[in-house]
């Protein structure tokens, strides 16, 4: 009797684990979402939308959406397609249990007919809109998540790209083909944002400028939900930065059903919503807070505090048939800091990460309110009104303290010798109020689009040195020809400074994008510019086209003048009649593409730059800036790209690249600081089921230039107050270690009754300690070590609901 109710309890059980396992199984999402035409913004009525696991689809009703019922949760592929427009893929449609996903998608005009040969599009669509013909590059939500080493961060994905470099290690900013990091434009939701990153090297490691630029995004992951990035060549709607384009679609929140989310990892978490408020409006919010204590634990790295959060807002609201109306507010504080309290006896200040003899508190952040508003007039032509208020504060405050050390450089008392939180204080504050109006008309053969962009902007910089201080890093011609001391000083004359104005810039552009023939677009442009602070007026005439060889191949090409405007920062440390101009820089980009497959294809690219009027920092412990220099660069960018299909997908670029400047003050002409002749990239990513995905990615390139230099020792002929000096003989004389880069990256994901469960580990730079990235010397011992982040492990969970 007893086992046969232990039988029957087993019958049950099986019955019941049977019954949840089909329950599973026959669980269903629902896909749905508007289909429009790129060029004009109008719904598509008529297109096709098709599930290839699934085998079955719909089209499109009169106001361009569609809708797709009972589909098996999971990932699905989904091609889209009209006839007249490109064909559409989209690699990850995931659709989750009892939800419903919702997506807007845009369709692109036929490339044209050669031969009779229809000449469409494949997974690489937003890479094939002819008013982009160069250097363009696109990433989806997923792509930018889960990319290797990159921990979600959009910055550190785009570093893998060919012609891209950034300062590696522990900085995640980017400098594309021979120009700096504070060199690009950046657009979120077509509003123009002053950077994209936390911990800016400025901000809070020195108090002059440093070209290496933010460690981390202001962006948690996920919240970007595509990326389109030109690297030069783009045309004249965009102005005022004159390296690359990225331009930024912050995730509009679902108009069908709700969901919540949530993602933990040694650094802290991000809570994420999104969902419709009502019939017209849907919202999304995230809130990322992240504390670097528990990983400078583990690392057992130097004593510091580094916070920092990120808390963004977006309302979509469908008005009408006609206009659509996005409001997007971001807040970004962050707070590093390190005081006397921090610094333990027992630090060697020889170690490479021991922060040496500085101290530094800083309290940052930036915000970002702005109304975007699109109207449909008519069939063939839409306007696009952009109102906007960006701000961006600082207030840094630097000190040094001066321990007694053994003879091996470890320090026996931290407050041994005096010590100051407060030696120098930077306090910079950028406002400004924009207005953006862009009108787009389609013709046969022509697309105009025509815009005025009106910026009012406040500054508000002071700049405060308490009394005297020593120097002991300098340039041979930073001091007296003559002088014997091996040290600079700089006094509060020299460095104190105050600067508060307003200044009004304007512009105007217009572009053409004309279908010559069915083989030949050109795209001519003209940009005019007034900057405020510069008294400047610029016109930029620039002219983009594209030649299709066949339906695989096309020849395209780009050259134009870009005005870059001088740095608010720069501007605000000059003394009075000092007045900056706009460096200047004529490009030219001409490249080969073939598409082997409709995920397949293969890149070439060279280009060219001449820079006038390049900003120059006689001396570098002041901040009197002069328009005395110039420059060059060139190089070629190969690449063969992979798209996600059949499971896996990929990417190998080799850059070549010299860049050159010339401050003309006899020294002749010098590396660039990110003149970075070779850069390999080898990105791969294999997904087996819908569960498992492994990634990796490869990266070679030559060290960075760095300066050459002479230490001095016993600079004060004191040997109870031994101090060492810096004299740098060669501006980027020498060059760091190459840098080598080796990230791992493995993700799970799995469907549960109520809602995703996902667990990630993403593993950075495996293959070495740290990967050198830039030089500090510590004048208490005389030593210049190589800085650098140790490897950096990322994982954490991530549930949506």
């Amino acid at each position: 009797m007893e086992i046969k109710k232990r039988m029957n309890r087993l019958v049950l059980i099986l019955v019941f684990c049977l019954s949840g396992a089909v329950s599973i199984a026959q669980s269903t999402g629902n896909f749905k979402g508007k289909i429009i035409d790129q060029s004009t913004k109008q719904p598509i009525i008529g297109a096709s939308v098709y599930l290839e696991r699934n085998q079955f689809g719909t089209t499109t009703d009169s106001t361009g959406v569609f809708t797709i019922n009972n589909i098996s949760i999971g990932s699905h592929t989904v091609t889209i397609s009209h006839v007249g427009f490109q064909t559409k893929f989209i690699s990850e449609v995931i659709i989750a249990l009892n939800k419903t996903y919702y997506a807007e998608y845009e369709l692109l005009n036929e490339l044209g007919k050669l031969n009779e040969i229809v000449v469409t599009a494949n997974k690489f669509t937003s890479e094939t809109n002819p008013l982009t013909p160069v250097s363009t590059f696109s990433y989806s939500r997923e792509e930018i998540f889960r990319n290797p080493g990159a921990q979600g961060d959009i910055m550190r994905a785009l570093s893998s790209l060919p012609g891209v470099v950034s300062s590696g290690a522990q900085f995640s900013a980017i400098a594309a083909r021979g120009q700096g990091t504070r060199d690009n434009l950046y657009m979120v939701d077509d509003i123009p944002v002053f950077d994209l990153s936390h911990l800016e090297a400025e901000g809070y490691s020195s108090g002059f400028n440093d070209p290496n630029g933010g460690r981390f995004s202001i962006f948690a992951p996920r919240v970007i939900d595509n990326v389109l990035f030109q690297n030069g060549g783009f045309d004249a709607g965009y102005g005022r930065r004159s390296s690359s384009l990225l331009g930024l679609g912050i995730k509009e929140g679902n108009k069908a059903s709700w969901s919540l989310s949530g993602q933990f990892d040694l650094l802290g978490g991000t809570v994420m919503a999104d969902g419709p408020i009502s019939k017209k409006t849907s919202v999304f919010a995230s809130a990322r807070y992240q504390n670097f204590a528990a990983l400078i634990s583990i690392l057992d790295e130097q004593r510091s505090s580094i916070s920092y959060g990120d808390y963004i807002v977006k309302t979509t609201t469908q008005i009408n048939q006609k206009n659509k109306l996005s409001i997007i507010a971001m807040y970004n504080p962050e707070r590093p800091y390190r005081t006397i309290d921090d610094v333990e006896s027992g630090l060697n200040l020889n170690d490479d990460n021991s922060g040496g003899t500085m101290l530094f508190n800083h309290r940052g952040n930036k915000a970002l309110v702005g109304l975007n508003l699109r109207t449909l007039l008519n069939s063939n032509s839409y306007l696009k009104n952009v109102l906007y208020y960006r701000s961006s504060s600082v207030d840094n405050r630097f000190g040094r303290f001066n321990p007694s050390i053994d003879s091996n450089g470890v320090v026996i008392d931290p407050k041994f010798g005096n010590y100051e939180d407060e030696l120098r204080t930077i306090k910079n504050s950028q406002r400004e109020f924009g207005y953006r109006s862009i009108y787009t008309q389609r013709f046969n053969n022509v697309t105009l689009t025509a815009g005025v962009d009106a910026m009012l902007v406040n500054l508000d910089y002071a700049r405060t040195l308490s009394h005297d201080d020593t120097l002991y890093s300098y340039r041979t011609r930073d001091i007296p020809l003559n002088s014997t001391e091996h040290y600079q000083i700089v006094s509060p004359f020299q460095y104190n400074s105050t600067f508060k104005d307003n200044a009004f810039n304007g512009s105007g552009y217009i572009t053409l994008s004309w279908k010559v023939t069915e083989a030949l677009t050109l795209n001519p442009s003209l940009r005019y510019d007034y900057t405020g602070f510069t008294g400047q007026h610029t016109v930029s005439p620039r002219l983009s086209g594209s030649l299709q060889l066949n339906d695989m191949q096309s020849i395209n090409f780009a050259s134009g003048i870009y005005y870059q405007d001088a740095a608010y920062a720069d501007v605000a440390g000059q003394a009075q009649g000092n007045k900056l101009k706009n460096e200047r820089s004529i490009q030219s980009v001409a490249g080969y593409k073939i598409q082997f497959s409709n995920d397949l294809k293969f890149v070439a690219e060279g280009w060219h730059k001449r820079f006038d009027d390049v900003a120059v920092q006689p001396n570098r412990n002041q901040s009197y800036i002069t328009n005395d220099g110039s420059g060059y660069a060139y190089g070629a960018d190969v690449s063969i790209t992979k798209r996600l299909s059949k499971n896996y997908y990929g990417q190998l670029s080799y850059s070549y690249m010299q860049s050159k400047r010339d401050d003309h003050n006899g020294m002749g002409n010098y590396d660039f600081n990110f003149n970075i002749p070779h850069t390999i990239s080898l990105l791969g990513s294999y997904k087996p089921n819908n569960k498992w995905i492994f990634s990796g990615k490869f990266r070679y390139s030559t060290g960075r230039p760095t300066d050459s230099y002479t230490i001095h020792p016993n600079v004060f002929n004191n040997p109870a107050y031994l101090r060492y000096s810096q004299e740098i003989t060669a501006t980027n004389g020498s060059r760091l270690p190459s840098f080598f880069s080796f990230d791992i990256r493995v993700d799970y994901n799995v469907q549960r009754r109520w809602g995703t469960f996902s667990a990630f580990v993403d593993l950075v730079d495996i293959n070495n300690r740290f990967n050198v990235n830039t030089e500090v010397f510590v004048p208490n011992t005389g030593r210049v070590f190589n800085a650098g982040l140790g490897v950096f492990p990322t994982f954490g969970v991530r549930v949506e609901i």
